[in-house]
């Protein structure tokens, strides 16, 4: 029988799982539900097998496509025995900067920081209701975004608002942490040197942000107290004068729900661009607006690759990951274009692996409750 870890990354439309074996951590099956909410379809595959399709009712749920991803399971699973359900939480806040087992007194903590995450945290916790309906006994592990960046000097976590403020929140936490601790992870086993640096990594997808790190920790990031702040995104702006937020409710009439839909859904490379939050059509487009937000993107992230190397006093790595780090060889060179001032640097890219990542951590965590019980 092999013991194994259900790991999940739940967004608002879709979830990513993979199951993975404790010994080795070997994928033993992986796939997506997509479109949850509509059209859900689960592709999935288990080793051994190619890929399967699998159209579920109209309108699925989260807990629907749970549901897929556990029938799917099943019939394949017969020596497998799941030990735990790992899943990334976008958001800790102070309080949770490691992996913990999820208890309703956690769950509480975590859903009071949802307006903080407001696209990701609710999703991430439905996951986990539901995953606790579904499963059984096994426990639910969190797994969490900001828990790389905590215990940045004071320096690099506040923001210059009044102590009453910072002492009630109002701080700098960072994001994509299971991303940016994969790629210290990759740098210490396989670039040494680098890790031991000064290295910014950019991950760039539908959601951006940049870290840098020397020896293998956080030392600043673009992201803040929510995931707007910083590069410029598939939909949110990114750094944007707090003023113009108070131009749209006092001078334009917006309610706070038109500016919440605004920053988070039609800003960024979409708002930018007329057309799309997809990097791969504004590639593909001969519409100068692509350009145009193609251009911003890039000119964005060199000028906060070059405040992220003034951070660490200089830069020995450039590492790219995420979606559009990984696969736009266009984007990556034309921001690579703009940082001759910072002289030569290592470029590398290196593929995402969050759920990897999270299954090292809940089996650091399982381990330390065996031998603590």
């Amino acid at each position: 029988m092999i013991d194994a870890l259900m790991v999940l990354n739940a967004g608002s439309s879709s979830i990513k799982f993979q199951a993975l074996a404790c010994e080795g951590l070997a994928v033993l099956a992986a796939g997506r539900v997509t479109r949850i909410g509509g059209a859900a379809r689960l592709q999935a595959s288990a080793a051994g097998e190619g890929e399967k399709a699998i159209d579920l009712a109209p309108g699925a749920s989260h807990e629907a496509a749970l549901a897929a991803i556990n029938a799917f399971l099943a019939g394949r699973a017969a020596n497998w025995r799941m030990v735990a359900t790992v899943h990334r939480v976008v958001h800790g806040g102070s309080n949770y900067v490691s992996p913990v087992v999820v208890t309703p007194q956690v769950l509480a903590d975590l859903t009071a920081l949802s307006p903080l995450a407001p696209l990701h945290q609710p999703h991430n916790l439905a996951a986990i209701a539901a995953s606790a309906r579904l499963a059984g006994s096994i426990p639910d592990i969190a797994c969490f975004d900001t828990a790389f960046h905590a215990g940045r000097a004071e320096l690099f976590d506040s923001f210059a608002v009044s102590r009453e403020l910072r002492g009630r929140g109002v701080r700098r936490y960072g994001f994509h942490g299971l991303s940016y601790q994969w790629i210290a992870h990759e740098l210490g086993e396989r670039h040494p040197a680098l890790h031991a640096g000064r290295v910014v990594v950019a991950h760039l997808g539908n959601g951006a942000s940049l870290c840098a790190m020397r020896g293998g920790v956080s030392v600043d990031t673009t992201m803040g107290l929510t995931a707007l702040d910083g590069l410029p995104m598939g939909t949110r702006p990114g750094s944007l004068d707090p003023g113009a937020v108070l131009f749209m409710l006092r001078h334009l009439g917006m309610s706070l729900d038109e500016v919440e839909a605004e920053l988070y859904h039609r800003s960024g490379l979409k708002g930018l661009s007329g057309i799309s939050n997809d990097v791969e059509t504004l590639l593909d487009c001969d519409d100068p607006r692509a350009a145009f937000a193609l251009d911003y993107f890039a000119l964005r992230t060199a000028q906060q690759i070059a405040m992220m190397a003034t951070s660490l006093d200089g830069i020995d790595a450039l590492v790219f990951t995420g979606g559009i780090g990984e696969h736009a060889a266009p984007v990556r060179e034309a921001i690579l274009s703009r940082l001759g001032l910072l002289g030569d640097f290592t470029t590398l890219v290196i593929a995402a692996n969050e759920e990897r990542l999270m299954g090292m951590q809940a089996l650091e965590l399982l381990q330390r409750q065996r031998m603590a019980g």
